[in-house]
């Protein structure tokens, strides 16, 4: 079922301007019984317009343009002065991902995965305490605390015109069929699937105090610094995730999710993420949320 239902997607999205050739996939009456399939899974819509899919050699090869496929806000706007503009997304990730053994947290240059419809999702920001990314104390773009124009769908834009999620992606919900169950909504970068079902809890909460060295004050989600992982707190780890059977993967598999509370988007990997990922070089770190005093950042 998962080997059908990730050739059915490569089907649907070969006929982007991208597409060139079968890719593999069969006749044309074989692709179009196959993209059926797609079709009765995630509506239409919530296919990208230009998205390819392929599968070869053990791995998982997404291109896209990353242009949502879902009305957005206004950009460039007030606090954010970026327009929207097209990328050349070209992601690799293993077809059968494996646990590494221990969490590896990445730097604010590393992306976290990739939607079905080609947008990436990139929670980190490159705001922090007294501008100093040194300090280690990166303010959360959905903490409010400084405005970055993030719009309904808790996406804005960077400044090489890239739209990115920090949080739940609601348009792509809406394309998806709508909220209340568990529903499939990307890749991450080590190959698990992300999803989002509302009816689990992130194991991340605010700490009691700040830590030394910082701005002071009590924690309040201003920074990532501000949180803390206690396990057992949610049904969800570390990394915002969990082992379980879904729609797509009635066998069983180990899922991130997207929650509405932090830390939104998961900051760490279980398993191994694909250098592909890595937006400006440079292999993740390990340690805290934020990199939890991590060499200085190499930029987003």
């Amino acid at each position: 079922m998962k080997h059908l239902w990730t050739s059915a997607l490569a089907l649907l999205v070969a006929g982007s301007a991208w597409a060139h050739g079968d890719h593999g996939t069969g006749s044309a009456k074989q692709a179009e019984r196959q993209q059926s399939w797609w079709l009765d899974l995630v509506p239409r819509a919530a296919a990208a317009q230009q998205m390819e899919i392929d599968e070869s050699q053990g791995l998982r090869f997404v291109r896209a343009d990353g242009l949502p496929n879902h009305a957005t806000g206004h950009f460039p706007n007030r606090f954010n002065p970026n327009s929207i503009a097209a990328q050349r997304y070209y992601f690799r990730m293993p077809l059968k991902p494996a646990k590494a053994g221990r969490v590896a947290y990445y730097r604010p240059n590393h992306l976290f995965g990739v939607a079905l419809n080609g947008v990436v999702f990139d929670p980190n920001t490159a705001e922090y305490w007294n501008d100093d990314r040194r300090s280690g104390w990166m303010i959360e773009a959905l903490s409010g605390s400084r405005p970055l124009g993030i719009d309904q769908n808790n996406a804005h834009v960077q400044p090489d015109g890239s739209y990115h999620y920090h949080g739940v992606p609601t348009g792509l919900l809406d394309k998806l069929g709508g909220r209340g169950k568990p529903l499939m909504i990307g890749w991450a970068a080590d190959g698990f699937p992300i999803y989002f079902d509302e009816t689990l809890r992130s194991s991340w909460r605010l700490k009691a105090a700040r830590d030394a060295g910082g701005p002071g004050g009590r924690p309040d989600g201003t920074y990532t610094l501000d949180y803390e992982y206690v396990r057992g707190l949610g049904e969800l780890d570390e990394c915002n995730g969990r082992d379980g059977v879904t729609a797509e993967f009635p066998k069983g598999t180990y899922y991130y999710v997207v929650t509405a509370k932090f830390p939104y988007v998961p900051r760490c990997f279980v398993g191994t993420a694909d250098a592909s990922f890595v937006k400006q070089g440079g292999p993740h770190t390990r340690g805290g949320p934020g990199g939890g005093r991590p060499p200085p950042p190499l930029g987003r």
